[in-house]
């Protein structure tokens, strides 16, 4: 397994301004989502918020008022970007796909199409971010496994966060046992998240 260095400047400045701020966007009105570049913007920043945000809340939940200590070990950095980026893509995934499948079955958008379309270029911008080139494959193998079963007609009905929340368990650099006394609470804490992403697309969407 490669390493990806990451050091604490770099999570300051990168992975946590969405965690830091997230209350404060929440204030700022939000504009109507009516075509495609702004759907994509929106399974981007929606997807990078649940995933940084379920992560760090869950390791500072854990490690307590010794958290920031931890971001000085290379090793726990290693863990933390990978834990970031494998939980990310699979919640641009399960965005996606509840996007599409709800456009397709409440407001008759046909071209599903676009769904593979948009996914790859999120893909693609997000190299230039240092998303591991790896992980970038596996999340394009993972997407069309999951295109080649998807039933665009209920998904967004059938637990389409499911996939994120298991992620989130399975990457969290935290000890296994410590990890099955947490599964139900860190589960639910990641579909609290997503149902107010489902809540906000619903009010914005106009197309």
């Amino acid at each position: 397994m490669a390493k990806y260095k990451l050091t604490w400047k770099d999570l300051t400045l990168d992975d946590f301004r969405t965690y830091l701020f997230a209350l404060f966007k929440a204030f700022i009105p939000k504009k109507k989502i009516s075509n495609l570049d702004q759907l994509e913007e929106f399974i981007q920043s929606k997807a990078a918020w649940v995933s940084q945000v379920t992560l760090y809340s869950y390791l500072k939940t854990r490690m307590g008022t010794r958290y920031v200590l931890h971001f000085e070990n290379d090793k726990f950095m290693d863990s933390v970007n990978l834990a970031k980026w494998n939980i990310y893509s699979t919640s641009l995934q399960d965005l996606t796909f509840f996007i599409f499948s709800y456009l397709r079955d409440n407001l008759n958008y046909q071209d599903t199409d676009k769904a593979k379309e948009l996914f790859l270029k999120i893909l693609d911008d997000e190299i230039s971010n240092k998303m591991p080139l790896d992980i970038i494959q596996e999340a394009k193998k993972n997407f069309e496994e999951r295109l080649g079963n998807i039933n665009w007609d209920n998904y967004y009905l059938d637990r389409p966060f499911n996939p994120s929340a298991l992620s989130l368990f399975k990457w969290a650099p935290i000890s296994d046992e410590l990890k099955a006394l947490d599964r139900s609470i860190v589960l639910n804490s990641v579909i609290l998240k997503w149902d107010t992403v489902k809540k906000e697309f619903k009010e914005r969407i106009k197309f």
